[in-house]
Order: C-alpha cells, then structure tokens, then sequence
C-alpha cells in the first residue's frame, strides 16, 4: 500500500512536474527548518494571545479596525520571515556542504 507522500508524488509526475530531491536536505537542515517553523508558531501564538487582549479593552470600532489590520501586518511579517528563513536553509542545502556546515 503506497503511502499519501507516494500517491502525492506520481499525480506530480503524472502532471509533468518533477519529483522533488528528497536527499538535498541534511539532518541539519531538516533540524534547522523545524526551529524555525517552531520559532514562527510560537511568535504567531503571541501575537495572537495579544491581539485577543488588546481587543477585550476596545470599544469603537475604529479601533478595532485598526488593530485588525496590525496584527495582519504582524502577522504578515512573521510568515514572511519564515519563508525567507527556509529559503536561506534551501539554498545553503543546494551550495552543497560549507566549511562550518
């Protein structure tokens, strides 16, 4: 029985696009990968935390509008740092083994 991975991967190849390297990544990178999308969950879940609290205390809508699209922003921002964090892992990976890994 082939696993949803495998079924996922031959509609890819099916479709014409092709199968992605699973070996370019080390345990390293893999490991680095997971912190930083740890990292992102846990700034995520703060924000959200805070945005809860910082809209119990207000009242016109305005401000809540406001803080509304903040907390988008914010969270705009850490999705943004995250991806750049993973592509900067990605492209390391690809350059091959550095001196200091």
């Amino acid at each position: 029985m082939k696993s949803a991975y495998e079924l996922a991967l031959e509609r890819l190849e099916s479709q014409g696009i092709e199968r992605p390297d699973a070996g370019s990544l080390s345990d390293d990178d893999r490991e680095a990968m997971a912190e930083a999308r740890r990292r992102a969950e846990a700034r995520l879940a703060e924000l959200e935390i805070l945005h809860k609290e910082r809209l119990a205390k207000l009242q016109s809508f305005a401000e809540r509008e406001e803080e509304e699209r903040d907390y988008r922003l914010e969270r705009r921002g850490v999705e943004e740092k995250l991806e750049r964090e993973l592509t900067r892992i990605r492209d390391a990976a690809s350059q091959g083994p550095s001196a200091d890994g």
